[in-house]
């Protein structure tokens, strides 16, 4: 039997999102949103948490605005997978307790930061999520690791240090180097590593002919597997980018989508349950592109009959 496909978006709360109008007026605060957008797909990502460990409450509330069947994909405080991460987001007391060099800085690193402080941030993002997990809502905790995190020994031993830590939840890894995967031996070797340890591989489509571009390998490596699609904007892929909104502007064509679902189907089969996000976030095009390959493989009803089951819905409660 094939594994369960869910589809949707890499977040549902994106600026460019609601300016586009997909929201209709009356989803105005951030709960009226969740809860409109978990009525028309099954999953969402949650990005804010690659910026700052949100506060307790948040995921609590997230866990009682979406249905019983609802998956949230975690995406992991940049600080754990080695990027920088804005000081004015660490919590008010430990960028208080910031050695005095660090604290007049914009970024810091994990590497920098004094051992107990790194710790306690690490409690704390382990300990946000337990509400989604207790719930049997949360899907995978996503670790994207930057350009500069090759393959070597080291990087393979954080990933496993990564991996104990979070205990109890499932790890996803994406890379965006791309000698991870570059070669026949070079894939066979990490695909190996991720399988040995029930890591999740995460499968992209990206642009190409980058030193972080990583090739459109489909490969199952734990029960679930994972697919983010990010577009094709080639132009912006490695410049800097104002917003992820610019770096990710790309509307797939049906054609293109069509071209995925045989792929997916391909993942299902080997996997318990398939991850299909759209991670181009710019307007509406992720939620449309995920309604689109949705419907194409058969996991989502076309767009006007999901509205009125969900109009009908609304009926019944009110």
């Amino acid at each position: 039997m094939s594994g369960r496909i869910l589809v949707g978006s890499c977040s549902w709360a994106d600026k460019t999102l609601i300016d586009s109008g997909w929201y209709p007026p009356a989803a105005k605060s951030p709960e009226e949103r969740l809860r409109y957008y978990s009525e028309r797909f099954p999953i969402v990502e949650v990005d804010s948490t690659y910026y700052a460990i949100p506060s307790e409450r948040n995921p609590q509330a997230w866990v009682e605005r979406t249905p019983a069947d609802f998956v949230f994909d975690v995406k992991s405080y940049g600080l754990f997978t080695q990027h920088g991460a804005a000081v004015a987001a660490l919590p008010r007391e430990m960028k208080e307790a910031l050695p005095p060099g660090l604290r007049e800085k914009r970024n810091v690193y994990y590497k920098d930061l004094p051992p107990e402080m790194g710790e306690e941030l690490w409690r704390r993002f382990v300990d946000v999520l337990l509400p989604m997990d207790s719930a049997g809502k949360l899907g995978v905790v996503l670790f994207q690791f930057p350009p500069w995190f090759a393959p070597s020994s080291a990087h393979r031993e954080y990933i496993l240090e990564c991996r104990e830590r979070l205990g109890q939840y499932r790890m996803a890894v994406e890379f965006r180097h791309g000698m991870w995967m570059a070669e026949e031996a070079d894939r066979e070797r990490t695909l190996r590593f991720l399988a040995e340890n029930a890591l999740v591989y995460v499968c992209v489509d990206e642009p190409q002919g980058f030193k972080s571009s990583v090739p459109p390998v489909m490969a199952v490596t734990a029960p679930v597997a994972v697919l983010r699609m990010h577009g094709h904007n080639s132009e912006m892929w490695t410049k800097k980018a104002t917003t992820a909104a610019e770096r990710f502007d790309y509307l797939y064509s049906a054609d293109e989508l069509r071209e995925w679902a045989p792929k997916v189907r391909d993942l299902a089969r080997d996997a318990r349950e398939v991850h299909v996000l759209m991670n181009n976030c710019h307007r509406d095009y992720s939620v449309r592109n995920a309604r689109e390959i949705g419907e194409m493989l058969g996991v989502l009803g076309s767009e006007e009959r999901g509205e009125q089951e969900a109009e009908a819905a609304q009926g019944e409660l009110l």
